[in-house]
Order: structure tokens, then sequence, then C-alpha cells
């Protein structure tokens, strides 16, 4: 696998049709390019189909309004054995000015699947810069934590 072949990038023009009334476009419309950014970034890691299991806490920073053209960047940061966290952050720019706004970032986890829709295994991340080595820890720790949680939950309904 050579170089960012764990990344992509997705931009597109906001359009009338994805805004409401006032001219904001709508949070929905945002999540399902961010969903689709993650989703070709964990498939091309993984060369498997993939599925989302998870959207972590999506934060809206700024307002994304018609015109505005917003660019997802989607990064698979963490892997375990059939999973992969990806981190997809979401800029925003008024076309008519100069400069990128964050306006919103969230964590997707994605589940590889085979030919017949179980779980399947992806291949390691290869950590080669130390920012790369401290998302990877980062990851694995929002995955101990939701697998803690889960486990937690399970127990709390079988009582």
């Amino acid at each position: 696998m050579s170089d960012n072949e764990n990344i992509i990038y997705i931009s597109e023009v906001m359009m009338p049709h994805q805004a409401n009334v006032a001219g904001n476009i709508h949070g929905g419309e945002i999540v399902k390019l961010m969903d689709s950014a993650a989703y070709a970034a964990a498939r091309r890691y993984s060369r498997a189909n993939v599925v989302t299991a998870r959207i972590d806490e999506v934060e809206f920073h700024l307002p994304i309004i018609i015109g505005d053209l917003v660019t997802c960047m989607a990064q698979v940061v963490y892997v375990g054995k059939t999973s992969m966290e990806v981190a997809v952050t979401v800029d925003v720019e008024d076309l008519e000015t100069v400069g990128r706004k964050r306006a919103l970032s969230a964590f997707f986890t994605m589940v590889a699947l085979d030919k017949k829709g179980r779980p399947s295994r992806v291949p390691s991340l290869p950590l080669n810069t130390v920012e790369e080595k401290q998302a990877f820890e980062e990851g694995r720790k929002r995955y101990e934590y939701h697998k803690q949680k889960k486990l937690k939950q399970t127990d709390a309904d079988n009582q």
C-alpha cells in the first residue's frame, strides 16, 4: 500500500436544494457527505465492502450556507481486527473570500465485510510518523472505551 492510501478528500459546493429556507445547509447533508468520505477511505484501505457501525460526537462549529465549498478529509487512523476508525474533518470555504475554516469533525467506525456480509479482517495500519502513532493510540483508547461501555450496557440489560 502506498503512502496516503488511507486518506480521501471529497469536495462539494453547497446548493439550494441542500438548505433550509434561511439558506443554512441541513446537518444531515453534511453528515451524509462525511459518511461517504469515511466509506471511501475505509473501503480503499481495506479493499472490502464496509458499513458504518458508529459515528462519534458530531459537533457543528460553524454554519454552512448555500454557495460554500465543503471539503471532507477522511483518514483511517485506527485499525482493529475487522473495524477501522476514520477521522473525518469538514472545512468550509466561502468562495468569495480567502481561507478555509473548520466547520466540524467526527470519528466514524467502519466494519469490513466479506462477500457473505460477515465481518472480515483488515490489514494492519502502517504507522510512519509520530502523528500517526498518536492518532492510532487515541483511536485505540476510544475503541476500548466503547467496548467497555457496550459490555456495561449488556450487563445492565441482562439484569
